[in-house]
């Protein structure tokens, strides 16, 4: 299954490095007849431009909806199934918690755990997304269009606004996730309540959430053998003890670790490759803003 499945990504241009992640191109060439059933657990909240085929999510249990050709996933607390039928070739990119109030006038908590129209939230600017990248077949010419309508949509906005604190914070989730929220908090020089306050608009959960997801994420990537990490690097990663390990796989992918060894899931996988890709991104960023 996984010989079926393409995945590129790239990273965004100077300009637009505080607003998006990376752009990503994923594709599989599965039979028309396959369904595969796995599950998305977004850190970020990310676009996703069906360039074609049949993908939808589980938006309440047993009620699957594709959200039309162009959706905004908000970032997840718990995972969200997604299926996905046939061959299909997706565009997408995410955004970063420290540029959110430059793209979006509501808060990234208003859209956790939803899918939802990007036409919602971004009007006409989710039939351009689509009227101007589908019909394309080079990478370049995809990001270009892509970019084009972020930069729009930042000159709708006006504000550029960057966090950086969400910056800093950002960092140290990806790179340091063992470190407590009251340490961070120090870190930074906020109080508790604003550190949260900006957290829930940038991130679109709690801090306390950020850092849990992201350690779990962590030791998934780990387990699916995926990166080098060292074996300090390991062991700062275990958890307390092998119930309090379970109780966390159960809470972010619904299974244990033992299950999640022997179960394949592609696109899940796939994710925290696009995930590594953008932690080498960062790792010098974070090197400098910690010290």
């Amino acid at each position: 299954m996984m010989g079926m499945l393409t995945s590129r990504s790239y990273p965004p241009s100077a300009a637009l490095a505080p607003y998006i992640t990376r752009h990503y191109i994923f594709s599989a060439a599965f039979p028309g007849d396959f369904e595969l059933v796995d599950q998305l657990l977004a850190e970020n909240a990310l676009v996703r431009i069906l360039q074609l085929g049949d993908w939808a999510a589980e938006v309440e249990p047993g009620v699957w909806r594709d959200g039309r050709k162009v959706v905004l996933f908000g970032a997840n607390s718990k995972p969200m199934r997604v299926r996905v039928r046939g061959a299909f070739r997706i565009i997408g990119f995410a955004f970063r918690p420290c540029g959110w109030r430059g793209l979006f006038h509501q808060p990234a908590s208003e859209f956790a755990n939803q899918m939802l129209p990007l036409a919602d939230i971004w009007g006409d600017a989710a039939d351009r997304l689509y009227d101007h990248a589908a019909g394309l077949t080079e990478d370049a010419d995809i990001i270009a269009v892509v970019e084009s309508e972020i930069v729009r949509r930042l000159d709708y906005i006006g504000t550029g606004q960057i966090d950086a604190a969400m910056r800093v914070f950002e960092s140290i989730a990806r790179h340091d996730s063992k470190r407590q929220v009251q340490d961070v908090v120090a870190h930074l020089g906020l109080s508790e309540r604003q550190f949260e306050r900006q957290c829930l608009i940038g991130f679109g959960h709690t801090p306390k959430l950020i850092l849990r997801r992201s350690r779990f994420l962590d030791m998934a990537t780990a387990i699916r053998g995926l990166g080098d990490p060292s074996d300090e690097e390991l062991a700062a990663l275990r958890y307390f003890d092998q119930s309090h390990r379970n109780r966390e796989f159960r809470r972010f992918i619904g299974m244990t670790p033992s299950q999640f060894a022997h179960t394949p899931t592609p696109l899940f996988t796939a994710g925290l490759q696009f995930r590594l890709e953008r932690k080498s991104d960062t790792k010098e960023d974070w090197t400098e803003s910690i010290k």
